[in-house]
């Protein structure tokens, strides 16, 4: 069967046209119901029951049902385990800023890159996200809460580089008028640094936000705690950093997971803003989440600004990203690792 929430509007008009013999109006309301989040062919009103039937045996409408709910109390953040049509399940986070509603999204069910820090590639890796199931995560939010998603983090489970032709797709339904239309410059992407998939994305200039997973100032302390490094060394990741910010005039954002006593000494800021001298980038310093069997505790609040003051003296702009959800575990990986526990 056919995925029809992957397709654009332009493709599903040229299949109504060529392998039903039916007009694009017809493909104009249907596709209206997929982008207002219909989860079955029943719902939609306007075509006649045949067709309806008809459809239901040619294409499968992909849907994130919520099997879990967590709401923290001290921020309302929201998170949530959503299972998909084959039954695996992902996270997904939905965080109220003063400029609107921001979801976390997943790309993948797990993750290959083994970070040591990250609850998610604990549990390893099962398959890739379609972009309608991609889609389907911000459908089950905004349905559920009953507002409107007005900017998109691909930050939750999963690597999106990994899976770049459907995130790409993802990324071109969900800015298009006619689906969620939400602007590049409301999306973050995040990588751990595929370099060769930022080169590609570079050449597509979408003026998104790329967010690279950093976390290390030095080789040495990177291959230790991620893995991707001993293929994609810090030099290599910089160089295309610096090739993706000049291209599209984009600055980068730069997430170093603060750990205690592993990377937060001052030697490494002064290492780090040495590197990332006179590039177009901004460090997100995030205090290491707690997460079982990785025995990694957060850096203290007062060598977090240590950390600031040394990055800022080198001209390189640094924040401590607010910590949401704290009481729910709300970065992604934890919730799906001890639903499949239990």
């Amino acid at each position: 069967m056919i995925d029809i929430g992957s397709l654009t509007l332009e493709e599903l008009t040229e299949q109504f046209k060529t392998e039903l013999g039916l007009p694009a109006f017809r493909a104009k309301q249907v596709y209206k119901w997929l982008a207002d989040g219909a989860s079955d062919f029943s719902e939609m009103t306007n075509i006649s029951k045949d067709l309806r039937n008809n459809l239901s045996n040619i294409y499968y409408i992909s849907v994130a049902t919520i099997e879990k709910k967590l709401v923290s109390v001290y921020d309302k953040t929201v998170k949530y385990l959503l299972s998909f049509n084959d039954g695996e399940m992902v996270e997904s986070v939905v965080m109220n800023y003063h400029h609107g509603y921001t979801i976390c999204l997943s790309s993948q069910v797990g993750c290959k890159m083994g970070c040591t820090f990250c609850a998610t590639g604990q549990g390893g890796f099962t398959r890739n996200l379609t972009p309608s199931e991609m889609l389907a995560q911000i459908h089950s939010a905004q349905k559920d809460l009953g507002i409107r998603i007005s900017n998109i983090v691909l930050m939750g489970m999963g690597e999106p580089l990994d899976n770049y032709d459907n995130v790409l797709r993802f990324l071109r339904l969900v800015s298009n008028e006619n689906n969620f239309n939400i602007g590049m410059r409301h999306i973050s992407l995040s990588t751990c640094g595929l370099v060769d998939r930022i080169y590609d994305l570079e050449k597509e200039n979408l003026q998104l936000t790329l967010s690279v997973s950093l976390h290390a100032p030095n080789d040495v302390i990177r291959s230790r705690t991620m893995p991707v490094n001993k293929r994609y060394p810090i030099d290599t990741l910089l160089n295309a950093c610096r090739s993706y910010a000049a291209a599209t005039n984009r600055r980068i954002s730069f997430e170093y997971a603060m750990i205690s006593g592993v990377n937060d000494s001052d030697e490494c800021a002064k290492e780090l803003a040495s590197r990332l001298k006179g590039m177009l980038c901004h460090v997100n310093l995030i205090p290491v989440n707690p997460v079982d069997n990785t025995g990694y505790r957060k850096s203290a609040r007062d060598r977090q600004q240590a950390f600031i003051r040394i990055l800022g003296k080198h001209g390189i702009t640094a924040t401590v990203r607010r910590t949401l959800g704290a009481d729910i575990n709300a970065s992604c990986g934890q919730l799906r690792g001890r639903h499949l526990k239990k």
